[in-house]
């Protein structure tokens, strides 16, 4: 069995798909196993053969007014592998919808008045970000990208903040050593982007007639300190992977 876990929270399996393999490729690792919390209960007794896990992105909001059992139970078992993240049971990377699920967890506020577009973003790190082993190489700022509707509103307790912006103060936190959580993907390249946009045509993340154009710059953009993260993040928490 693989020492590292990706775990899926997409509906879209072509999506998921291609986000299983932007992550894989990103970590640098060959084989990286797959949970899919849409289809299968998180199993404490699976976890525990994992030094690390990946959190892919979803188009849930923590902030729905309305959840379906499902996500309710997705967003159960997530706050389940922070909770064994945050002893040091295990390292774990959340990205995008599920820093929403860990900023609620730890008594913080999820809102919807700082949203990103689809787009390549600059974030800058902070002081804790510059001395923090995964950020810190990539200081003063990174280029990553963005697409989300709700974000933490501000850094939760016992969170420090490794990363901002303008837009999106709040862009990533870590809690304790092992766990991480960004607001941005930092796994895809700009082609991984630009096609997992098509599945996101019509939901939100940007005009639907501006559709060309938004992928245009996608493609266009150099994005590449978001899977050193990931590298580093590999490299940092199973060693000999």
């Amino acid at each position: 069995m693989a020492s590292l876990l990706y775990v899926c929270v997409r509906p879209e399996i072509g999506a998921a798909d291609a986000e299983h393999a932007s992550f894989r490729r990103a970590l640098g690792v060959d084989v990286v196993d797959r949970l899919d919390l849409l289809t299968e209960s998180l199993d404490p007794v699976r976890l525990a053969h994992y030094r690390g896990i990946v959190v892919g992105g979803s188009p849930f909001n923590v902030s729905d007014a309305t959840k379906s059992p499902l996500q309710a139970r997705v967003e159960a078992d997530l706050e389940s592998i922070a909770d064994r993240a945050i002893e040091g049971d295990v390292a774990a990377f959340f990205t995008c919808f599920s820093i929403g699920v860990v900023t609620r967890m730890l008594g913080g506020d999820v809102t919807i008045d700082t949203p990103e577009a689809a787009s390549a973003t600059v974030i800058h790190t902070t002081a804790a970000g510059d001395a923090d082993p995964l950020f810190g190489p990539s200081a003063p700022a990174l280029t990553v990208f963005t697409a989300h509707k709700e974000s933490a509103a501000s850094v939760p307790p016992g969170a420090e903040l490794l990363a901002t912006n303008d837009v999106c103060p709040v862009q990533a936190y870590r809690v304790g050593t092992h766990l991480y959580a960004a607001q941005f993907h930092p796994e895809p390249t700009p082609r991984d982007f630009a096609d997992r946009m098509t599945f996101y045509r019509t939901t939100g993340y940007f005009d639907p007639s501006e559709f060309d154009a938004v992928q245009g710059q996608v493609l266009a953009a150099s994005v590449t300190e978001g899977a050193a993260l990931l590298r580093r993040f590999a490299e940092t928490f199973v060693p000999g992977r």
